[in-house]
């Protein structure tokens, strides 16, 4: 009877071992597949956000590009109406100007040469607001102040002219600044000063000679043997 007893104890205890290894590897298993499962998440989640990098990175990589490829454009616009100004198209080159700023208003440039074509238009105050537009948006621009100059130049305001034709000299060294200045003091009969600035300027350009051989504006004093001297094509 003990024996048989004895027997129905170790059976039970066998189970119970068996069943206790069995829960112990379930759960073991559980938790492998609950960090397998935490891995894989992981991983899809970490590759989404790879993914979304990768696209947001090529999406401000496109912005870019079509960013340089619209100042590009603008650029190419802004040279034809530059070109329309010098060719004494005014009003193309006023439209043509337009066309950029109605695209970009900080286009600058666009103004400048706006500004200019207006003033030589007839239109002095509105141009000169564009110009000083121009010189707000970028108050170093060279181009916008040397037309400042030009403009007040065209208009007999002198002493502004030759003013702003000194701020030009401030930010870049440009023979017509040192011209325009050079003409203002040839129309007052200026020898010394129209000397002096025009000879900054051939020192320059020599080709300015051939301008100033034929300019107007130095006939007050051309017959003076320094300034003949100074434009003669010899020396």
């Amino acid at each position: 009877m003990k024996s048989r007893l004895f027997k129905l104890i170790a059976i039970a205890f066998v189970i119970l071992v068996v069943v206790g290894i069995k829960m112990v590897v379930n759960n073991s298993l559980r938790s492998n597949n609950i960090k397998n499962s935490n891995v894989i998440a992981l991983n899809n989640k970490t590759k989404i956000n790879s993914n979304k990098n990768k696209e947001i990175k090529k999406q401000q990589t496109t912005n870019a590009q079509i960013k340089r490829q619209k100042q590009i454009d603008l650029e190419k616009t802004w040279k034809i109406g530059y070109d329309q100004f010098f060719k004494q198209e005014y009003k193309q080159a006023i439209s043509t100007q337009r066309q950029v700023i109605k695209e970009d208003p900080n286009f600058y440039k666009a103004y400048a040469v706006e500004g200019i074509a207006l003033a030589y238009s007839g239109n002095f105050n509105e141009g000169m607001k564009q110009i000083d537009h121009a010189l707000k948006l970028k108050p170093n621009y060279g181009y916008g102040r040397f037309n400042k100059a030009l403009a007040n130049e065209l208009f007999a305001n002198y002493d502004e002219a030759i003013k702003w034709y000194k701020k030009d000299l401030e930010v870049e060294n440009y023979e017509w600044s040192y011209y325009g200045i050079a003409s203002i003091y040839g129309r007052r009969g200026d020898v010394k000063n129209a000397i002096k600035y025009l000879k900054l300027a051939i020192d320059i350009s020599p080709s300015i000679k051939n301008t100033a051989k034929n300019e107007k504006d130095f006939n007050n004093v051309r017959k003076n043997k320094e300034f003949s001297k100074l434009i003669s094509i010899g020396n």
